[in-house]
């Protein structure tokens, strides 16, 4: 277990996200390993997004690396307390700063960006917002505690916490941002992108993980939006590809049993009522 998962056992406060909320249960479905995937497609339509990946990130040379960190963040947002959130979105943004550069949007304009600009960040919230929702709701028998609107309104405040400027609080607000970034003519998909999309098709998995990405893989391609999977040039999936994907899934969750950081989480969550307990009873003493 990594020492960042241990510390969620500790902690002063139940954290940003309830126990049992649409971010926990959304976050520990066996989905997560389409949704990660569908994320960095997504997110590499955006010049800006892509600039940064290329230009400083070395997501080649240590994929793992990269994915390691992302979980990381995740992971502590969604089951740490709310100093460990905050740390933790405070340590990312420190990251971005000398993330630089320069970039050609879809409509030919050059544009000056860093990775904590308004447009960036949005994109990238926006992006994995709605494909762990997408993920989610394809690939999981179970509901969302209060429904998609409530994983949406709730992790905008993820968003928040890595500066996104008024994040949407619903599923109509994410389509409607999501339609208005398309139509603006931001995105486009150049050679930079096709390479990028290769890799996340093909990434340099352990030999034991390589016979199981490519379902998840192409599950991930089957919630993408019909114009972006068209961008990106990914042929239409076939329904027994998804049954494959359905059935590494299932294997996968089995195979893996409970995520150890949301009983990490409980550990802590318990032993804050039994604090409060404690000086309830005190008091009543």
């Amino acid at each position: 277990m990594p020492p960042y998962v241990q510390e969620l056992s500790r902690g002063d406060d139940a954290g940003y996200f309830a126990e049992g909320s649409a971010v926990w249960e959304v976050h520990r479905s066996i989905a997560t390993l389409v949704a990660g995937p569908r994320a960095l497609l997504m997110q590499a339509l955006h010049p800006g997004a892509m600039a940064g990946v290329h230009d400083h990130s070395r997501y080649r040379e240590d994929p793992l690396g990269r994915l390691n960190g992302t979980i990381r963040w995740i992971t502590t947002v969604t089951y740490g307390s709310r100093a460990q959130a905050e740390g933790a979105s405070t340590w990312v943004r420190h990251l971005h700063e000398r993330v630089r550069g320069r970039y050609t949007t879809g409509d030919g304009r050059e544009v000056d960006y860093a990775a904590q600009d308004a447009d960036l960040v949005s994109w990238v919230h926006i992006a994995f917002a709605d494909s762990f929702l997408r993920a989610f709701q394809r690939y999981s028998d179970r509901p969302i505690p209060g429904g998609a609107d409530a994983y949406v309104r709730d992790w905008a405040i993820a968003g928040e916490l890595m500066g996104v400027p008024d994040p949407p609080r619903s599923v109509a607000g994410l389509e409607q941002r999501l339609a208005a970034i398309r139509d603006a003519g931001l995105l486009r998909a150049d050679d930079r992108v096709h390479e990028a999309v290769r890799f996340i098709r093909r990434p340099p998995l352990p030999r034991a993980l390589r016979p199981t990405y490519p379902p998840l893989y192409r599950g991930a391609v089957a919630t993408l939006p019909d114009w972006a999977r068209t961008m990106l040039r990914q042929r239409p999936v076939l329904p027994v590809e998804e049954t494959a994907t359905r059935l590494v899934l299932r294997s996968t969750a089995r195979l893996l049993g409970e995520a150890a950081a949301p009983g990490q989480a409980r550990i802590r969550l318990r032993a804050l009522e039994e604090r409060d307990a404690a000086r309830r009873s005190g008091s009543a003493a």
